[in-house]
């Protein structure tokens, strides 16, 4: 069973940092480009970053950027999203996806998702 499971999310005031992590069951993740999107209250799921799967190219947002770092541990099958400097426009539940080639595409020619998990910044 192909699977995505996200965790690190949690309530952070701004200006806090988070680590969020995804870790894929059944399959091996390194063969796959990894991303990261999020979906607002009341907004349209969007991307928040991506990394390449043949040379680890990275892709940001332009509202993350500067802010946000995404890496992957091939040997532990994961990949993070290291977010500094939260703002409350950065609320929302955060989704990993993995594909084989849509890096730097949108969400919806992504073919894995995890469930996702929440991240609220307040004060």
């Amino acid at each position: 069973q192909l699977q995505l499971v996200e965790s690190g999310g949690d309530v952070v005031q701004p200006g806090g940092s988070l680590r969020l992590s995804c870790t894929a069951h059944g399959f091996n993740l390194s063969r796959y480009s990894v991303g990261w999107f999020r979906r607002a209250p009341g907004k349209e799921r969007e991307t928040v970053s991506h990394i390449r799967r043949d040379d680890g190219r990275t892709h940001y947002a332009d509202s993350v950027k500067g802010r946000f770092t995404i890496t992957r541990d091939n040997p532990r099958n994961s990949a993070y999203l290291q977010m500094n400097s939260l703002q409350a426009e950065d609320t929302a539940v955060y989704y990993c996806a993995a594909d084989y080639s849509s890096f730097g595409k949108g969400h919806e020619l992504w073919s894995y998702w995890g469930r996702g998990t929440q991240v609220t910044v307040s004060s």
